[in-house]
């Protein structure tokens, strides 16, 4: 478990285009040192923010775009292209404008796939696809992943995982099916903390007042089931990315002075 470090930015456009710089260097940084890189992505306005930023950085043509792995943390268990679901927006916001190896994108199952609308055998079939991924050296059903970034909910849920619903007190399974949901759509399919600190890295974003008080809980003692966010932590850095009005409620001895 890593603690978390903080870095608290002007605003939300700053934090994304902060973001996805530090995501660039990341990205090559694995590629250079073993070849590839793996990157799980996250829906929402913060997601899909740095994905934005990402695709006008300058820099971005620094990735091997064809040796990026990505994979998702949740899916809305819509049909097939729905504008709903995050992998379409990931798409209109970054994919579909990078040279990425088709192959290695790997989308979670619609409502319309091979599982028609069983999330449950979705999420099952996710894990399947998570576990042929992994490698020895990842000691483990799920690859090592490079990054891991997670939207917060102003309700502290992360990926699909919220407060006391079964879905966060999953401990053996890496991907399930969340029903019930209390934002919509009720249906989804999720990561499970266990997976999720699976990755070498946990990024955490959160931009606007709405988030103040999810941040404020999540990172003061709060217990996983009650805050899931307090339990997205990786292996070797828990990385918080926030904007001024996100940490308007922290104590500012928790992230340095030098934070733009």
């Amino acid at each position: 478990m890593s603690a978390p470090q903080l870095v608290v930015h002007r605003d939300k456009e700053l934090m994304a285009q902060a973001a996805a710089a530090r995501l660039i260097t990341k990205i090559v940084d694995a590629q250079a040192a073993r070849g590839h890189a793996s990157v799980v992505l996250t829906g929402g306005r913060n997601g899909n923010g740095l994905l934005a930023a990402l695709a006008e950085a300058p820099a971005r043509d620094a990735i091997d775009w064809s040796r990026l792995e990505l994979w998702w943390g949740d899916e809305r268990f819509l049909p097939d292209g729905d504008p709903e679901r995050n992998v379409t927006q990931a798409r209109q916001a970054l994919l579909d404008s990078v040279p990425l190896d088709p192959s290695l994108v790997h989308a979670m199952p619609a409502s319309d796939g091979s599982w028609g609308n069983d999330a449950d055998a979705a999420a099952a079939a996710y894990a399947d696809e998570l576990a042929a991924a992994a490698r020895p050296e990842d000691h483990g059903p799920v690859p090592t992943f490079d990054v891991l970034m997670l939207g917060v909910g102003p309700d502290t849920h992360v990926a699909s995982l919220f407060p006391e619903l079964p879905a966060v007190r999953e401990t053996e399974r890496t991907v399930v099916g969340v029903h019930g949901a209390p934002k919509p759509p009720p249906t989804r399919v999720s990561l499970t903390l266990p997976a999720i600190r699976a990755a070498r890295e946990v990024w955490l974003l959160a931009a606007g007042e709405d988030k103040a008080e999810a941040a404020e809980i999540a990172l003061s003692g709060a217990g996983e089931i009650q805050a899931p966010a307090a339990g997205a932590y990786g292996r070797s850095r828990t990385l918080w990315l926030l904007d001024a009005a996100a940490a308007s409620r922290l104590p500012r001895a928790l992230y340095p002075p030098a934070s733009p």
